[in-house]
């Protein structure tokens, strides 16, 4: 068995040349020897070349391959070979008693937080329920992009993924797929990804792509574009909110006299919004904003509350009534991208509630004097938290004059 060797071309740079032989072994058992009788059995043995001309000097530097192909067609044997088993990410041990949270990035290593939420949103586990439970229990999807957020979060300068999106639905390796392939670009490394299969290439849009079922080796860089997702906006009641609720930080009760709204995604719902009135109906209030797991991490969050701010704001709703839109988040990413973006300004922050007591006191006040006092008990008013809330208002295109 042969493993891999640059081949020297020139004195600037050198192309991988794999050459892989497996021998046809040779059993005498006496299964074996059955086999080999009733079937005829022959090419045990395994031979691939793989020549990768990956550095070449004309070509600007890449960092995402895909080596994809049939099983048993030689994929992990190329991984393995290409910079040596040190750049293969084999099972990574993960803490069984700590959050993820606390797993990636952690202050021992020189990390932060804040860079553990911004890897687990950038691929697509924005789910903040999710990131306070161990590695072990999360759902097989889950632990998939909690593995690539971990692997941005380490960067390596090279890297090999075997198995890239094999544990996964189809649905959730091809979101994932595009939602690692944009956080990967902003580490600067370079990493080979192993698959079999071939519905995740347009939604990588690696830089180049070895075929193992004898398409072979070609660049594709710039010819490949993510496949568009068409969401259809549709006015709902509360009734899908079950669907979304799970995925929500919060438990609170439904907002009073809300308009909700679900994306769908081919007949499929993926998004809920509701928006509300501020007292005096001069301005809307967006919350509620849920993007189910398996389509976190490609945009479709923010172009949704995109759209549903723009509506209100040209007096698409139930009042006929342009009105801006405020909407506040706690969730780090969601932030980050509202700040980022034109369409919106930040207008508060807050790093805690307000007074818990006062409001259950004002709320008791206000039942009082207008004489209804039913249903007031312990755990009524608002505030008391330590959570950092963040306010946005939706100013959307600039209007030329």
């Amino acid at each position: 068995m042969s493993g891999s060797r640059p081949r020297a071309t020139s004195a600037r740079w050198c192309a991988y040349d794999l050459r892989i032989h497996y021998p046809a072994p040779a059993y005498d058992s006496y299964r074996a020897a059955c086999v080999q009788s009733l079937f005829n059995a022959d090419g045990i043995g395994f031979d691939l070349e793989a020549d990768l001309p990956i550095d070449t000097p004309d070509i600007a530097p890449w960092q995402i391959g895909l080596v994809v192909g049939p099983s048993g067609s030689g994929k992990s044997s190329i991984g393995a070979r290409i910079w040596g088993t040190d750049a293969l990410r084999g099972a990574v041990r993960w803490p069984s008693d700590v959050p993820i949270i606390d797993a990636i990035a952690p202050e021992s290593a020189g990390g932060s937080w804040q860079q553990a939420t911004a890897a687990l949103s950038a691929v697509g586990l924005g789910d903040v329920p999710a990131w306070l439970r161990p590695f072990r229990v999360l759902s097989t999807g889950q632990k998939f992009r909690a593995s690539l957020a971990r692997l941005i979060c380490e960067a390596p300068a090279r890297a090999v993924v075997d198995e890239f999106t094999s544990v996964v639905d189809r649905q959730t390796a091809k979101v994932g797929a595009s939602a690692f392939a944009r956080a990967w670009r902003a580490t600067g490394g370079q990493v080979v990804l192993l698959s079999c299969h071939y519905d995740i290439v347009d939604w990588l849009c690696p830089d180049w792509i070895f075929d193992t079922a004898g398409a072979g080796f070609r660049w594709t860089r710039g010819r490949l574009r993510r496949p568009a997702v068409e969401l259809e906006i549709c006015q709902t009641g509360w009734n899908f909110w079950p669907l979304f609720e799970l995925h929500h930080y919060l438990r609170p009760p439904h907002m009073v006299a809300a308009t909700c709204y679900v994306a769908f995604a081919g007949g499929v719902p993926v998004a809920h919004l509701a928006v509300s009135t501020r007292q005096g109906g001069i301005e809307a209030r967006a919350a509620r904003l849920v993007v189910l797991p398996d389509w976190q991490g490609i945009g479709i969050g923010t172009a949704f509350l995109n759209e549903v701010c723009r509506m209100w704001r040209a007096g698409e709703n139930r009042f006929c009534k342009p009105m801006p839109t405020l909407f506040n988040t706690s969730h780090p990413g969601l932030c980050r991208a509202l700040r980022r973006s034109p369409l919106w300004t930040q207008v508060s922050a807050l790093l805690h509630g307000s007074n818990k007591a006062r409001s259950a006191r004002s709320i008791t006040n206000s039942r009082t004097r207008s004489g209804s006092i039913a249903m007031l008990g312990k755990g009524w008013g608002y505030g008391g938290h330590f959570r950092a809330i963040q306010g946005f208002r939706y100013l959307g295109e600039k209007q030329e004059v």
